[in-house]
């Protein structure tokens, strides 16, 4: 009976150190980096960052939330200005605040990027694209379209703990008669810009050419102004004194009248000769 006794108590106190180990382990709980820990106690919930901490064992829930920056992809089909739906791409990149997680998790719930997140961006979204017109999406109006869409995301869930980063849209289908309207419009501006540059390279080359004919033009009225009957007259007795020193020049015969040019007759030595 002693033995009995013995092996009864010897249970029980394994089992008391069995649940005293699970109730020290369920007092400790170590919140890692990048996480927030959530505990909930008797309906009082708080948060807690990184580090070592205690709970009521047994009684206490904890849940564990990422602090880390996130990201929520979207695929939307949306109507423009102009009633074309149009497929729009989108991520949001976002990180819960740790001071907050408490409140979050008592006004939406631990699935908070369903509840919460997801349902805000696709209506912004759509807000926003159904007053813009599509050749907007397709152009510049694409940043703004972003900027516009992080602020209005920031205003709304900032105050409810979760921090908006950045607004991306990341691709656009457009319905293909849009598209195609759009292609040819591109196409059509750089041919004009084309025909441009080479409407500006001939006015160019015309202005060069006007210039070239100016220059010869003036040379020549230069020249023809500086030829006078006595510069003509000079050139002619510096060219009958050349001929005149030269080997085959024979006879020089001086013109009749003050106009006249000098006459130069000339013969090989053989002819000379005979002549003789």
């Amino acid at each position: 009976m002693a033995s009995y006794d013995s092996g009864v108590k010897i249970h029980v106190y394994i089992i008391l150190a069995v649940f005293l180990l699970i109730a020290i382990d369920q007092m400790f709980f170590v919140v890692q980096p990048g996480t927030i820990a959530v505990v909930v106690t008797l309906g009082r919930v708080a948060s807690y960052p990184n580090g070592v901490f205690t709970k009521v064992p047994f009684v206490s829930t904890k849940y564990i939330f990422s602090s880390k920056t996130q990201k929520l992809e979207e695929t939307n089909q949306i109507p423009t200005k102009e009633g074309l739906n149009v497929q729009l791409d989108t991520a949001v990149l976002f990180h819960l605040e740790a001071d907050k997680a408490a409140d979050v998790y008592k006004q939406v719930g631990s699935d908070y990027v369903n509840v919460l997140l997801a349902p805000e961006m696709a209506s912004a979204v759509r807000g926003l694209t159904s007053e813009s017109e599509a050749k907007a999406l397709y152009s510049s109006g694409r940043t703004l379209i972003q900027d516009t869409l992080r602020k209005e995301l920031q205003t709304k869930l900032e105050p409810r703990g979760i921090i908006v980063e950045d607004v991306l849209l990341k691709d656009m289908k457009l319905p293909q008669q849009l598209t195609d309207a759009i292609e040819a419009k591109v196409k059509a501006e750089q041919d004009a810009e084309t025909m441009e540059f080479v409407l500006q390279k001939e006015r160019q080359e015309a202005e060069r050419k006007a210039i070239e004919a100016g220059g010869i033009a003036s040379f020549q009225k230069i020249v023809s102004e500086g030829i006078s009957p006595e510069l003509l007259q000079w050139k002619g007795v510096e060219a009958t004194e050349k001929f005149a020193d030269s080997k085959n020049t024979k006879l020089v015969i001086m013109g009749n009248g003050k106009e006249g040019l000098p006459v130069i007759l000339s013969a090989a030595e053989d002819n000379e000769t005979s002549s003789a």
